[in-house]
């Protein structure tokens, strides 16, 4: 891990203008840029990606849904706070949780939190033709954030109704904007099923039924994993030395269906998104807990640095070795889905276990998704960045995309 230490994230600034930023989306999502990046540099618009991927026999797609995350209270004195929902700790499975009656606790941000004295903030809403009174309570503090307890006074109504009534969609902050009509539909994918991001996966917000279908004609088959997206994925860096930053924490789940489908395909792979490459990767090293241990447990948790002290990977058995095992484990145990939570950083020289080819957008300097694409495909991330930038490609969250092969 020493040459971890080394890392300076200022090696990894670059200048992005304003004007570069995109506040909105396109009107049509396949229509964005695409830039082609396999040794040399090209660009075309995403509507073709299907041309670029001849190798590739499964792609794979975060289906994770954006929530209506921040809820609005006012006070009596006409003061607003802001409660931001980022995930659920009690109960603290996502799906249990939004499906709540009556009371549900989450951990939040709270934005003019010192014009919250103390007591229950409250507001009303209508539902099902029904005026509901919801409030909530700061429990304690829980580093930057507080764990919130939220009740309302019909059982009938479940917590996702709520959000989905009261909340507004949480647009990155560097939109410098509030949410608007078009962000509920367009910063959401397509495809996204199983709610509890506060932030989109956005490299899937470029795909639409059509370009689906072109990719269906070349057999390219698609698979869905679920990682919920918090709000850590804009957690500047603000520590020089790159060691000493920490990692936010993202949850996951790994159906059976997907170990299997990386089973036949892990070698032919194209990723859609940093938040799918957090996924498997990581997943990488609960198959390894899960062969050492010869046992699934009812949740991983894999480390920022675990990659790192994994000194022994040479007497692991190989990836596919590893899947089977895991397979076959969860045959015996009766076992659907697999629960992990992830803390991993990648970062220059970090070795990819499935990851070789990426669709992602441009990332903001000195940000840990532009190391984790450093550690892709080296020291051209400097050329790419730098061609997109010449060429007016749109960047962040509602911007281009690029298709990325690894440089090893």
């Amino acid at each position: 891990m020493t040459y971890i230490s080394e890392i300076n994230i200022n090696d990894y600034d670059y200048n992005l203008p304003e004007e570069k930023i995109a506040k909105y989306p396109l009107p049509n999502r396949d229509e964005s840029k695409l830039l082609i990046f396999n040794n040399d540099i090209k660009s075309d618009i995403f509507k073709n990606v299907d041309k670029y991927l001849d190798n590739t026999k499964l792609i794979f797609l975060n289906n994770t849904k954006v929530i209506n995350a921040r809820l609005i209270f006012t006070k009596e004195t006409g003061s607003q706070i802001e409660v931001f929902c980022l995930e659920p700790y009690e109960p603290t499975d996502y799906a249990i949780s939004l499906n709540s009656t009556k009371r549900c606790t989450w951990k939040c941000f709270v934005g003019n939190n010192k014009k919250w004295k103390s007591g229950k903030l409250y507001q009303k809403l209508e539902l099902d033709n029904k005026i509901i009174c919801l409030s909530c309570e700061r429990l304690e503090k829980c580093d930057n954030s507080f764990i919130i307890s939220f009740e309302w006074d019909d059982n009938s109504i479940l917590f996702s109704q709520i959000l989905e009534k009261a909340g507004k969609i949480p647009v990155p902050p560097y939109l410098n904007r509030n949410s608007e009509a078009i962000d509920y539909k367009r910063y959401q994918t397509i495809f996204g099923e199983f709610p509890g991001s506060v932030a989109a996966p956005t490299a899937g917000l470029h795909f639409t039924e059509e370009v689906f279908r072109k990719l269906s004609n070349k057999n390219i088959q698609r698979d869905y994993l679920t990682l919920h997206v918090g709000a850590g994925t804009f957690k500047p860096v603000k520590s020089k030395k790159i060691s000493e930053h920490t990692m936010h924490t993202e949850h996951f789940i790994i159906t059976k269906e997907n170990v299997k489908n990386l089973i036949e395909s892990h070698e032919n792979l194209c990723i859609v998104g940093t938040t799918t490459v957090r996924a498997l990767e990581s997943f990488y090293y609960v198959l390894i807990k899960i062969n050492q241990y010869k046992k699934i447990d009812n949740s991983f948790f894999v480390g920022q640095w675990d990659p790192y002290i994994q000194n022994n990977e040479n007497n692991f058995p190989g990836t596919k070795t590893l899947l089977e095992n895991c397979l076959n484990l969860m045959n015996r145990q009766k076992i659907e889905n697999i629960y992990c939570s992830t803390q991993i950083m990648i970062l220059p020289r970090y070795k990819f276990k499935f990851t070789k080819r990426l669709i992602t957008n441009f990332h903001q300097p000195k940000s840990t998704l532009l190391l984790l694409v450093s550690a892709l495909v080296g020291e051209k991330w400097k050329e790419i960045y730098e061609y997109a930038i010449k060429n007016d490609f749109r960047f962040l969250s509602y911007g281009d995309s690029c298709l990325l092969t690894s440089s090893e």
